[in-house]
């Protein structure tokens, strides 16, 4: 009776990075999940535990990069009681960390697909997640608004933070300062801008100072 030759064991961490090693040494994509597993030596089965397709690994690239992003936030325990404001800042100065690691493959990746990052299908995975994070950032921040006027749109905002993430995500593939220091001040003056934009409590302060005025006036 034949037996199975021995093969490597791997996680969904151990494949993507052997994906991501195949692709920088053969300076292409593979053609096929047969034709990557065989060059690798691993079974098949193993690819189609995590991943359905090229394609879908090629998406779920960039969701590991979101979630190990989130794993490095997790071990930071002051990131809870951060304000909303340093919690954007801080995940988008982590992401952009992780990017710059494993920067040869993304550059590949996004080759001559620069102007036109909206459409690309790969992205759409970490579209959703960013979509989510930034959403339950504004969530939490309407909760603390006593007026409805001065509370904010998810959803707008959260289509904000991808357009943001896809800016800084043009910049820093078009940055060559030392240690990407331009991105990080890029990084810096976007997110305390979208927040000036959707910050509303001098508004709130304001109306409430609105309301002590009339009320004074009727007593």
């Amino acid at each position: 009776m034949a037996t199975k030759a021995a093969t490597k064991k791997i996680d969904s961490n151990k494949l993507i990075a052997l994906y991501m090693d195949y692709v920088l040494e053969n300076d292409a994509e593979p053609k096929s999940v047969y034709k990557f597993c065989k060059d690798v030596k691993i079974d098949e089965s193993d690819f189609y535990n995590y991943y359905g397709s090229i394609e879908s690994i090629r998406k779920g690239i960039w969701v590991k990069f979101y979630d190990n992003t989130f794993e490095l936030l997790d071990k930071n325990k002051e990131y809870l009681s951060f304000t909303n404001r340093d919690k954007m800042l801080t995940f988008f100065f982590t992401f952009f960390e992780l990017l710059t690691q494993n920067r040869s493959y993304v550059l590949f990746t996004l080759q001559n697909q620069k102007n036109k990052l909206e459409s690309l299908e790969q992205l759409k995975g970490l579209r959703k997640k960013v979509k989510e994070f930034s959403g339950d950032l504004i969530e939490q921040a309407n909760e603390e608004k006593t007026l409805n006027i001065t509370k904010q749109n998810k959803s707008l905002f959260s289509e904000g933070a991808w357009l943001q993430l896809l800016f800084l995500l043009r910049f820093w593939l078009n940055d060559s300062s030392a240690g990407f220091e331009d991105t990080d001040v890029a990084i810096e003056k976007s997110v305390r801008t979208i927040f000036d934009v959707f910050d509303n409590s001098v508004l709130e302060s304001i109306i409430d100072f609105g309301k002590f005025l009339y009320q004074s006036s009727k007593a």
